[in-house]
């Protein structure tokens, strides 16, 4: 016999009741409430992290004597003579020549990690040579090894060589694949690809040469241009290498460039310097942008999971 629903079991099973609204609103609210802690969250770490660039930006529109010590952001009025004087060079120096010499140093370095590093990395993925475990554990040590270790010895052998004050001590690693860092990414990367390439192309007559060159190599792509962005924008931002081993103002880069204009003994001039600072990323952030869909797929990669 059909049991009558009472009025009370209606609203506690009616989806639609009141209670189920209110528990589906309350649910919403709490939603809403970890959402809206979770932005206000990100944009306060956004805030820290960006405050150092904002800070560095609204410094190159003010006056020497406004940024030491000043407290505000904005400046009173904008100005660009830190700009004209920046871009007018220092020391004798015009601004060009420290950005071609950027420039050098930076495509050089490119070039030479692209061709070294990926001879490498094929030699140690693909061929079986003896040793070549031991090889391959020594280079991988190198990476723990801190670069502060090497340093002396380095300068003493580059300066035996007569190599001090010229370009060679800061390229001569990199067309030697002593960046274990780039040849370990390619490694792991040729790793992915199938050895039914290598087999078809030994089947068709191609040697190590031709099946580097025309089955391996244009299927590096995502890594080469991965280590192109690392070993650019590496090589443009070292302050400590070209320190170390030029000597002549003439040949110094933009992180040098920088340091000129401070003075410990005289008057710095921290407008201009803020400045150059600014005109120094310009080249590093447009090719980031240009570059930026080849290093997420080269860093998303499957070749890279090791």
């Amino acid at each position: 016999m059909t049991r009558a629903i009472t009025q009370t079991e209606l609203i506690t099973t009616d989806p639609s009741g009141p209670r189920a609204r209110g528990e589906a609103s309350g649910l919403r609210w709490r939603r809403g409430a970890r959402t809206a802690v979770f932005h206000v969250l990100t944009l306060a770490v956004l805030v820290v992290i960006l405050y150092p660039a904002v800070w560095m930006v609204m410094s190159s529109f003010k006056p020497g004597n406004e940024i030491i010590g000043s407290v505000s952001l904005v400046p009173e009025s904008f100005s660009f003579d830190n700009y004209a004087k920046a871009l007018s060079g220092i020391g004798g120096v015009s601004f060009w020549t420290f950005v071609v010499n950027s420039l050098i140093l930076a495509v050089a370095s490119v070039v030479g990690v692209v061709l070294s590093c990926s001879i490498t990395a094929y030699a140690f993925a693909r061929i079986r040579f003896r040793g070549s475990k031991l090889f391959f554990l020594c280079m991988i040590a190198t990476m723990l090894l801190p670069f502060h270790v090497v340093i002396i010895p380095q300068y003493i052998v580059f300066n035996q060589l007569d190599m001090i004050n010229t370009y060679w001590p800061l390229l001569l690693g990199k067309f030697l694949a002593a960046d274990a860092f780039f040849v370990f990414l390619m490694i792991q990367f040729i790793r992915g690809l199938p050895r039914d390439l290598d087999e078809a192309a030994r089947i068709d007559g191609a040697g190590h040469v031709r099946t580097f060159t025309a089955v391996i190599l244009p299927l590096m792509k995502p890594a080469l241009v991965t280590s192109s962005i690392f070993a650019f924008i590496w090589s443009w931002n070292d302050f400590f290498g070209p320190l170390l081993y030029l000597k002549d103002p003439g040949m110094y880069t933009m992180p040098l460039a920088l340091r000129l204009y401070v003075d410990q003994t005289s008057t710095s001039d921290y407008g201009a310097q803020m400045a150059m600072a600014i005109l120094a990323l310009l080249p590093v952030v447009l090719f980031f942008l240009a570059f930026q869909r080849y290093l997420v797929s080269g860093v998303a990669t499957e070749g890279l999971k090791g």
